[in-house]
């Protein structure tokens, strides 16, 4: 039995609507976007498409499935035989890739394409991926899901040998080593370039006769393989398949580079194989639930932590309320498991965007109730438990539980399908500084205060493995990457260490 359950007790003496201290509990506040939902920001997406007529439009089609992984910007490279042609936007795959001026100048049998959210790197078109350069064997793009942990140590060595960035996107840090490799075939110095590389990365890369494919040793970001009639696909997920009616082959596996031509595939394994750490967040958050991620479908996965809760954290409420939308396919698996009635209790609004309207402090506060709205009729007088996916600050549940009691709520629980999340990670998600997150600076019981729940419990970590599929989570060699509820982290993060060396020499500067 999970003991991470807490009564809240009494409200925190601080006024309503403010952190402990008096400041303002604003998304704002945080660094967020005005209408930010307070959840893990979805890492990249990419595809690609080798050997079919119309390459480009079903990369076009890919991304749009692929939409939830980064809603910032997107791009396309095609080849026509002759030359690369890049289209890359800020915005919305629709906004963009309909078009049918964009769309007649992608011509060529091969393409690949990103959407992007900023993890490294700013919002701004020359961070825009696919990223393209012209060595001196020919063109080369690529695109790239994930995060280098080593990123800035590379570029400062290169930038000391001459290198120009043109961006600062950390996923140039791998033009730039290829451009500086040896003299060779272009696979054998994408190679040279990879083994140099720190972190997680999901590539697809483009020459003219080559597509590639490529997952870092410890397969944290996912990638797969398809097809469509004679033309082979990549992919972050299934659902990019789905969507342009290829047929799934297999998962690119960690460590592995496959190499498509017009003559077929080759698989080559250049780096030390290691134990799988695949990103556990994909299965409670990022993955589209209709996708099948490492062999497990997302959505019975959901349906599954959902049901772990409820046998951890039972609640004696009246009805199951999911926080829409991440939160549905547990909140089903808990009311199942439980046997208690599952209802839409919150009305989500599909239509609101991040830029909406310029917001004032006062409409910030209105950002939650702009996405949400109570179900008012299901929820007066009821004692209800909300299941949401995950806490990150713990300004949107604090409001969402403000509606529910404004709404006639009689009782307001909440239970999280996953651990506390307490460590920022590294490896291509966008999350807040440690010290932002509020797992890391409170207790369980101390967040149930802070959202005015009546009760408070989040998924063990334990528990999470058991609905993967695996007996629980092994402390000696984790069979996942977790990082972001344990820090244990798969990798050195010779950014963050060297970030951190600089910052210890410079407090001992001002000290003498």
């Amino acid at each position: 039995m999970n003991d991470g359950s807490a009564p809240a007790g009494k409200a925190p003496s601080h006024s309503r609507g403010s952190a402990p201290g008096g400041s303002s509990v604003t998304e704002a506040s945080f660094g967020g976007h005005a209408f930010d939902d307070d959840h893990l920001h979805e890492e990249c997406g990419v595809f690609g498409v080798f050997g079919h007529d119309q390459a480009a439009a079903l990369v076009a089609l890919g991304l749009h499935a692929l939409q939830h992984r980064g809603q910032e910007a997107a791009g396309i490279v095609s080849f026509d035989g002759h030359q690369f042609v890049p289209e890359r936007y800020i915005g919305l795959v629709g906004d963009n890739f309909t078009k049918p001026s964009v769309m007649e100048r992608l011509k060529g049998d091969r393409a690949i394409g990103h959407t992007r959210y900023a993890t490294t790197g700013g919002q701004i078109l020359r961070n825009v991926q696919p990223l393209f350069a012209e060595f001196a064997g020919g063109g080369f793009s690529v695109a790239h899901n994930g995060n280098l942990t080593n990123a800035m140590t590379l570029q400062r060595r290169l930038q000391n040998r001459g290198s120009i960035f043109q961006s600062t996107s950390d996923t140039e840090t791998i033009i730039h080593l290829i451009a500086t490799s040896e003299p060779g075939p272009l696979v054998e110095r994408f190679i040279t370039a990879l083994r140099q590389l720190e972190g997680a990365y999901a590539l697809v890369a483009l020459s003219e006769k080559k597509m590639i494919g490529c997952r870092d040793p410890l397969g944290v970001r996912p990638l797969l393989l398809g097809r469509l009639d004679d033309a082979f696909v990549l992919a972050s997920e299934t659902c990019a398949l789905d969507i342009i009616g290829a047929t799934f082959i297999r998962d690119v596996e960690p460590g592995e580079m496959v190499v498509i031509t017009e003559t077929g595939i080759e698989s080559l394994f250049p780096f030390q194989r290691l134990k799988s750490r695949f990103c556990v967040f994909e299965y409670v958050y990022f993955a589209r639930p209709d996708s099948n991620v490492e062999g497990r479908n997302v959505y019975d996965v959901r349906k599954r932590i959902g049901a772990e809760l409820a046998r951890e954290s039972p609640a004696d409420v009246d009805l199951v309320v999911p926080v829409p939308d991440s939160g549905t396919p547990a909140a089903i698996g808990f009311s199942q498991e439980a046997g208690l009635p599952f209802e839409l209790g919150i009305i989500r609004n599909h239509y609101v965007g991040r830029t909406f309207i310029e917001p004032s402090d006062a409409i910030r506060h209105m950002g939650v109730k702009l996405k949400h709205s109570p179900n008012r009729a299901l929820i007066e007088g009821r004692r209800i438990v909300l299941i949401d996916d995950s806490i990150v600050r713990g300004t949107t549940s604090l409001k969402i539980v403000e509606m529910m009691r404004e709404a006639g709520a009689a009782e307001v629980h909440m239970r999280i399908a996953s651990p506390p999340t307490t460590d920022s990670c590294f490896y291509g998600v966008d999350t807040p500084e440690k010290s932002k997150l509020i797992a890391s600076r409170m207790s369980v019981e101390e967040m149930a205060r802070f959202i005015k729940v009546d009760s408070l419990a989040f998924l063990s970590i334990d528990g999470l493995y058991r609905a993967v599929g695996e007996r629980g989570r092994d402390p000696r060699q984790p069979q996942f990457c977790d990082a972001c509820f344990t820090g244990d982290y798969p990798t050195r993060l010779t950014d963050r260490q060297e970030k951190e060396t600089v910052r210890q020499l410079s407090l001992l500067a001002e000290v003498s």
